[in-house]
């Protein structure tokens, strides 16, 4: 190469730093703690779960107590028995549901996914299962760095082995409502499960595995909606979980005995003594100090925590504590609280609830134990038989919703005349429907086109249970 040539242009080489769409999972290790709060939590876990796993076993009239029969298209609701056209009581039982979830929201935060969500109950059980067998969250910590030595391995095969039984035991019994479980027990014991359940017991065991011991936390921060738009329903005067920064601040660490309360405040320490014990508590693993924040579930784990360091410390409790921001800013006392509750939103709330429950519990208590369709044979014509006389024939459709097998007298009128041929005596079983061809003859008036007449279908052991009918009877 020629001494002459041009010397060649160095480009520094820069660093690019990439923003990341996600962000990187610090695995969350919650600390067991005791109080009030997690006494409310074991008691809704508790509850939620003997009702799960217990009302598909419960007999009632000699079927299941809650069963939705995908297959008969009925549900049965312990005495109540839905048919597809009540699917309206559906659709209003879930806008009482929205409307419950609102004003529960509005007036005391996330109680739902605190104390009562799939989710948190679920991460509570398989939590107490990882406590049982791998120890308390250092051992936990400990263990987890060192997996692959014997013990260590044995006891994370006996944690997931647990795991795997509760969630395909969870996902047997959720089959168990849409499909009757003694049918059920009979198929596995059998091996002769249909596709469509065993799909739906791995599909739903699956999701309550992964939920409950992989994903944890990141479902309520990530996949949960509620989370997102829960601050449209929060404000100012919203009991939440809150941290008195006021109280608290500056914190720090100190000695009891050695500096108490009068003397910290003097020196401008305030009551928080950053013992970070509320963080290692929380299951979402976010700190309440940094404010309210959409990962909060409103366990309340952290304020069972704080109460306990401050009593430790002989300081006032309520460092943590469900409050309001009005509350904090304003130094309301409790009194103030609750006469803040009700407000506007409260007030909307609860009346929309008021009415569309007093419009479901009717509609419930007021549906017909007896249903009628009566409905022209399209693949017969009105004609002309013996005597003179005009005969359409007809498709009576009677569903017995009541438990009960019942015989009905049917009868026909609004033409002079009119009669039926053959039998009027329909006898219908148990929340079963019955279909029959009526033959329905009728003097001609000389007057052409659709006439109107009326079928009459009454219980022979209930007169009260009864259905008149509108239908039309052809003059040729």
């Amino acid at each position: 190469m020629s001494n002459n040539a041009a010397p060649r242009r160095v480009i520094p080489i820069v660093e690019v730093a990439e923003d990341s769409l996600y962000e990187v999972r610090r695995k969350v290790y919650p600390r067991a703690v005791t109080g009030t709060f997690a006494r409310w939590r074991w008691t809704l876990v508790w509850f939620t779960q003997i009702l799960y796993y217990g009302m598909c076993w419960m007999p009632w009239n000699g079927r299941q107590a809650v069963l939705f029969h995908l297959v008969e298209r009925k549900f049965y609701i312990f005495g109540m028995v839905l048919w597809p056209q009540d699917v309206f009581f559906l659709a209003v039982l879930l806008i009482i549901s929205a409307f419950s979830l609102f004003l529960f929201t509005a007036v005391a935060g996330r109680l739902w996914c605190g104390y009562a969500c799939p989710q948190t109950v679920y991460t509570e059980i398989f939590l107490w299962v990882e406590k049982f067998f791998q120890g308390d969250r250092a051992q936990r910590m400990r263990r987890d760095a060192a997996r692959w030595k014997p013990e260590n391995a044995a006891r994370r095969f006996a944690k997931y082995f647990t795991w795997a039984a509760i969630s395909l035991w969870t996902g047997f019994t959720f089959v168990g409502y849409f499909s009757p479980m003694n049918e059920l027990v009979d198929s596995v014991l059998n091996w002769q499960v249909g596709p469509w359940e065993l799909f739906w017991i791995l599909f739903y065991g699956g999701s309550t595995y992964m939920g409950a011991g992989v994903l944890r936390e990141q479902v309520c921060k990530y996949m949960c909606p509620y989370a997102r738009f829960q601050s449209v329903m929060f404000d100012a005067d919203t009991l939440v979980i809150t941290y008195d920064t006021e109280r608290g601040e500056a914190r720090g660490g100190r000695k009891k005995g050695l500096v108490n309360r009068d003397i910290a405040s003097a020196s401008g320490m305030g009551d928080c003594v950053d013992c970070s014990i509320c963080v290692q508590v929380c299951p979402t693993g976010i700190d309440i100090r940094n404010g309210l924040q959409y990962e909060c579930i409103g366990c309340g784990a952290c304020i069972d925590a704080c109460d306990q360091v401050m009593e430790k410390m002989e300081y006032p409790k309520g460092l943590i504590r469900y409050s309001t921001q009005n509350a904090l800013a304003k130094h309301w006392q409790l009194g103030d609280i609750v006469r803040h509750i009700v407000r506007p939103r409260i007030l909307i709330y609860s009346t929309l609830l008021v009415l569309v429950g007093s419009a479901f519990i009717w509609g419930l208590a007021s549906k017909p134990a007896l249903r009628v369709d009566v409905s022209r044979d399209r693949a017969s014509l009105a004609r002309e038989v013996e005597g003179g006389l005009i005969e359409n024939v007809y498709r009576l459709h009677v569903m017995n919703v009541s438990e009960v097998t019942r015989r009905y007298a049917v009868s026909v009128s609004g033409l002079s005349g009119i009669e039926f041929v053959g039998e009027h005596i329909i006898e219908v079983p148990a929340t079963s429907a019955q279909s029959t061809t009526l033959r329905v003859r009728a003097p001609a008036d000389g007057k052409r086109g659709a006439h109107v007449i009326y079928f009459d279908v009454k219980s022979i052991a209930d007169e009260r249970i009864k259905v008149h009918e509108k239908a039309s009877f052809i003059q040729p």
